[in-house]
């Protein structure tokens, strides 16, 4: 996945304008990842119990220790619409992160993540995976092992927010 172009999708999004007023706008993978190095986080959906509990507490914990480390932005992306990821967002108090809402799951499918869950009543979501983009390029991709339609399990240890970091950490020694 290292080196390849992210997908260009047109995101949905509903949120406040500076008056305070909800409404849609349409921002692309360009508006995202243009002239930016982030880290990106993709998990199944929103609410459920690895990502409330741990992932997404523990990248938004530690968005500070990634600004250092020359990282613009974090994303979290999920299958699931801007209403859900908006409350999902407040909820859980992660006012660090960007949530990316994939509704239509375009941005996953074009990542080549998506995967059936149907054997958990999901539906279509995204395999978990992390990955460090840069100016729209994968730099370094995670991925949770045992990718596959209808999976047992739900592993988290691949992309913690604690690799990732490590992963950046390097890079920065290396360079300097």
């Amino acid at each position: 996945m290292e080196n390849r172009v992210v997908p260009y999708v047109n995101f949905k999004v509903r949120s406040r304008d500076a008056e305070g007023n909800y409404r849609w706008t349409y921002p692309t993978t360009a508006d995202y990842f243009k002239g930016k190095r982030v880290v990106v986080f993709s998990l199944p959906g929103a609410f459920t119990p690895t990502c409330t509990n741990n992932q997404v507490p523990s990248f938004n914990a530690m968005y500070d220790e990634f600004t250092t480390r020359g990282i613009d932005s974090v994303y979290c992306v999920s299958v699931n619409d801007t209403f859900v990821m908006n409350a999902w967002a407040k909820s859980i108090g992660a006012n660090k992160i960007t949530f990316i809402p994939d509704g239509s799951a375009e941005f996953t499918e074009g990542m080549g993540m998506l995967v059936a869950k149907d054997n958990l009543g999901f539906g279509k979501r995204s395999w978990r995976y992390a990955m460090v983009v840069n100016d729209g390029v994968v730099e370094k991709f995670f991925e949770e092992p045992g990718r596959s339609d209808n999976f047992e399990e739900d592993p988290y240890g691949e992309t913690t927010p604690e690799n990732v970091l490590e992963y950046l950490t390097e890079k920065v020694a290396n360079i300097g």
